[in-house]
């Protein structure tokens, strides 16, 4: 058997931190959080770790608004998520609730309604089912496991089956 060698946690300095944490933020949008827990994997003192995200939210490397804009422009527009799941993922992300409430406010209802419309089409081509009211369980499920809203669901869902046939009312006579 292969013996592993134990894995050695590098610590950083606050300066090796600082200048870490400029080089990921320049390639793509990192949150206060997320600076938070890679300095805390790094081992940075946690006094330290308060003046780097200082001087990082200084610099402009770091701004949670503009984060979270681009978080629900993307997520919307790409994944096909609704509020509730972005505003869960931005929460675990440590952005504040006034942040996450500005930048939920940009989302347009009708792309997010297109948007629902699109994923719940999608998944009714794939999904199998024994019955409609199963098909409309599980579309509703996916619809709300994307983080619409019921009432949004609903609605949506009623369209997509309404002119699918039952096989439970069908003519056994149609030969």
């Amino acid at each position: 058997m292969l013996q592993t060698r134990e894995r050695v946690k590098r610590t950083k300095s606050a300066e090796q931190a600082l200048s870490s944490l400029m080089r990921l933020c320049a390639r793509a949008e990192r949150s206060s959080g997320d600076a938070r827990r890679l300095m805390a994997t790094w081992g940075v003192a946690e006094q330290d770790r308060e003046k780097v995200l200082q001087r990082l939210k200084a610099e402009r490397f770091i701004d949670d608004e503009r984060y979270a804009s681009a978080f629900v422009r993307e997520k919307v527009a790409l994944s096909g998520w609704g509020e509730y799941k972005i505003r869960a993922a931005l929460r675990r992300k440590g952005i504040a609730e006034e942040i996450i409430a500005r930048a939920l406010q940009q989302i347009s209802p009708t792309l997010s309604a297109e948007q629902l419309t699109t994923r719940l089409a999608r998944k009714l081509k794939t999904v199998k089912y024994k019955s409609k009211y199963d098909l409309k369980n599980k579309l509703i499920r996916y619809g709300l496991s994307l983080g619409y809203t019921m009432e949004a669901v609903i609605p949506q869902v009623e369209e997509l089956i309404h002119d699918i046939k039952n096989e439970e009312e069908c003519d056994d006579f149609l030969y």
